[in-house]
C-alpha cells in the first residue's frame, strides 16, 4: 500500500517548547490518520526529523509498503536524501533513526515542498504547541 505522509515540526524560540505533527493520506488525498505530539525543549531542525519518525511510525502502522514523505524543510528532505552532510549532534540520532525507519519500506521518497502546501501538518504542530502546557 503506499501513502503520502506530510510532515512538520517546530518550535517557538528555536529552542523553545517544541511539536511535532503527520498526516498520513492515501495517493488520492484521502487522509487515513493524522498525529500530533508536544514534546518540550528542541530546535526546530530537531522538531523536524521528530515530525518525520512520527510520519514514518505512523505509516507503517497503517500497513504502508510504498511511503512519500512531504514536508517543508529543505535541510531534512536533502539530509535524508544524501544531499547534505548530518553535522549537528543532536540530529545525528535522529538521522540515524529515520534512515533505518525508511529503510523498512519497499520504496521511499522524500521531498520538500513550501510551506504552503504543507499547511495540514502546519497547523497540527500548531495545536499542539498551542494546547501543550510547559513547566
Amino acid at each position: 500500500m503506499k501513502v503520502v505522509v506530510h510532515v512538520d515540526g517546530g518550535s517557538r524560540g528555536n529552542p523553545g517548547p517544541a511539536a511535532a505533527a503527520a498526516v498520513v493520506s492515501s495517493p488520492d488525498g484521502e487522509v487515513l490518520d493524522e498525529a500530533a505530539v508536544a514534546f518540550g525543549v528542541a530546535t526546530n531542525n530537531v522538531a523536524e526529523y521528530r515530525g518525520l519518525l512520527l510520519g514514518l511510525e505512523r505509516a507503517k502502522a497503517l500497513g504502508a509498503t510504498d511511503v512519500e514523505v512531504v514536508n517543508d524543510s529543505e535541510l531534512i528532505a536533502h539530509q535524508v536524501n544524501g544531499r547534505y552532510k548530518v553535522k549537528h549532534p543532536d540530529m545525528k540520532p535522529l538521522y540515524t533513526q529515520a534512515m533505518a525507519a525508511l529503510g523498512e519500506f519497499s520504496s521511499w521518497k522524500v521531498r520538500p515542498v513550501r510551506r504552503e502546501h504543507n499547511t495540514a501538518a502546519d497547523a497540527l504542530v500548531n495545536q499542539a504547541l498551542d494546547s501543550a502546557k510547559y513547566s
